[in-house]
């Protein structure tokens, strides 16, 4: 595959220049002649495909200037051509002494970034790729050749550096593209031709979106070595002049280094001209995609300490989450290359994802304890004293609802509770006889807590029937209603404590969540 869009710099026709300056002035040929030569060129020649007569039309000088030349200077260029390619081998190094090193010039100049592999590690680019060299066996003196100093020919005619991409990860050529090369009087010989190359390259995805790349491009002659073809790169850096601007990645340079590398294979000097390209991610897709939506449902995990345990959600919530928190995990996994290094974005996923999972671990052990029962055990003392009492009131917890009588009831139901607390402990049987005072106290207690205001009392066996109904009836609802209490002072008990448990792991999730993405920022910048 060659490149679409050519170099605009680079000559697109064969022209001829001459040596000195006042033969390179042009000629203009005169109104009369100028005219019929353009009747001539549109009556006897035809437009080429896809170019119609009235565009020419259009362009009469160019078209003239070349119908002028050509002649002038055609003959000489064939003739030139014809003496320097009767003897002339393109097979063979052009030096006229064998221990004479041939030094070629590389320059590479950076069109556009086709693509960044990351998953396969492979740079795809477009480059321009101009070689300049001396060729020993093709000069020529200009003064023979009517002042030719130089000729475009065909780069297949001549000898070519095999000069090749080192790290090229494609099974595909990705050599230059036979262009023709610029020819001049003394020998030097120009190559300038465009290149799609693949190359590999060692991508870090540790600080992905956020990561900084280096592609090295390496160039170096195949079969020579230096004693042979030394290579040269002509600028300190590669050309960024030219470059397309790429939607993913900023190139902040394109430094060149030249390298002499001895293998074990041969003791020779093998040089190479080493470009780094300099790459930095542009992350506001990725920002916008993978990490404000992680943030976004990271937040949400403490949340479901805040929900109601009686609600049945908590659990679900956790596990929704986690799931979503899994998606965005693999599509990440599809992006980065299987290697042993972890990208940012993923080591703040998978801490996400294990906060998730400690809080749905938590949510059940604090519903465990919401809905203990009568069957509980009581609130521990130190719980009592930590939970209910400080941690609460730090967390801002209230009591919750204990029962759901009226105030009314609950002032009745203690003043029952009084008079059972009350009663004597001793038989009921003995009491007439033995202690005189305390059934008078009964009497009295029964008289104002149960609203017998005015009733008399008689003395007698009939008071001590009534008596003993009466106090076995208040006995069986006063227990009732303190073992009623008893439970349900308990289970509130149990109910407080998880909602402070709940409301405490809420704070410390948002801090860890938020201490994550504060950590995730900094190291990206």
């Amino acid at each position: 595959m060659v490149m679409g869009a050519s170099r605009p710099r680079m000559a697109r026709f064969q022209y001829v220049s001459k040596g000195t300056e006042k033969s390179q002035q042009t000629r203009w040929p005169s109104p009369s002649s100028a005219s019929r030569m353009f009747s001539e060129c549109t009556a006897t020649t035809p437009p080429p495909p896809m170019v119609s007569l009235s565009l020419l039309r259009h362009f009469p000088c160019p078209l003239i200037l070349v119908k002028a030349v050509e002649p002038a200077d055609g003959k000489y260029a064939q003739k030139l051509f014809n003496d320097l390619f009767e003897d002339y081998s393109n097979a063979l190094r052009p030096v006229e002494d064998t221990d004479e090193v041939l030094n070629v010039t590389l320059q590479i100049t950076l069109s556009q970034i086709k693509d960044m592999d990351e998953r396969n590690q492979i740079l795809t680019a477009y480059l321009w790729i101009r070689q300049i060299w001396h060729d020993a066996y093709l000069t020529w003196d200009r003064d023979q050749y009517d002042g030719l100093d130089s000729i475009r020919i065909p780069s297949d005619l001549v000898w070519r550096p095999d000069i090749v991409l080192y790290n090229k990860a494609d099974d595909e050529s990705s050599e230059p593209v036979n262009t023709n090369v610029v020819l001049r009087y003394d020998g030097l010989i120009t190559w300038d031709a465009p290149a799609i190359t693949k190359s590999s390259c060692v991508v870090d995805v540790t600080y992905f979106p956020f990561d900084n790349q280096q592609c090295n491009l390496t160039f170096g002659s195949w079969t020579y070595n230096g004693n042979q073809v030394d290579i040269f790169n002509a600028l300190d850096s590669g050309d960024l002049s030219d470059f397309i601007e790429d939607v993913e990645w900023e190139v902040h340079g394109m430094p060149a280094v030249k390298n002499v590398i001895s293998y074990g294979c041969c003791s020779e000097p093998y040089p190479d001209v080493t470009f780094t390209l300099l790459l930095k991610r542009r992350s506001s897709f990725y920002i916008v995609n993978l990490l404000i939506p992680c943030v976004l449902i990271s937040f949400l995990a403490p949340l479901s300490f805040y929900l109601p345990a009686a609600s049945g959600e908590k659990v679900s919530l956790g596990v929704t989450i986690l799931l979503a928190m899994t998606v965005f995990q693999l599509m990440v996994a599809e992006i980065m290359p299987a290697s042993e290094n972890v990208p940012l974005i993923g080591k703040y996923y998978i801490a996400t994802m294990a906060l998730i999972t400690a809080s749905t671990a938590l949510t059940i052990m604090v519903m465990n304890i919401h809905f203990c029962g009568a069957e509980a055990r009581p609130v521990p003392p130190w719980a009592q004293v930590v939970i209910l009492k400080y941690m609460s009131r730090i967390l801002f917890v209230y009591d919750v609802g204990e029962s759901c009588l009226s105030s009314d009831q609950d002032r009745e139901r203690d003043c029952l509770t009084k008079v059972y607390d009350k009663l004597p402990e001793p038989n009921l049987k003995t009491t007439r006889n033995k202690d005189p005072s305390r059934k008078k106290e009964v009497n009295k207690l029964l008289k104002n807590d149960l609203r017998y205001q005015g009733e008399n009392l008689e003395d007698g066996d009939s008071y001590c029937a009534r008596y003993r109904v009466l106090t076995k009836n208040i006995e069986y609802i006063a227990k009732c209603l303190k073992d009623h209490k008893a439970t349900s002072s308990k289970g509130s008990e149990w109910k407080k404590v998880a909602k402070v448990i709940d409301r405490f792991f809420m704070w410390i999730f948002f801090i860890m969540v938020f201490v994550m993405t504060i950590l995730i920022i900094a190291r990206a910048d």
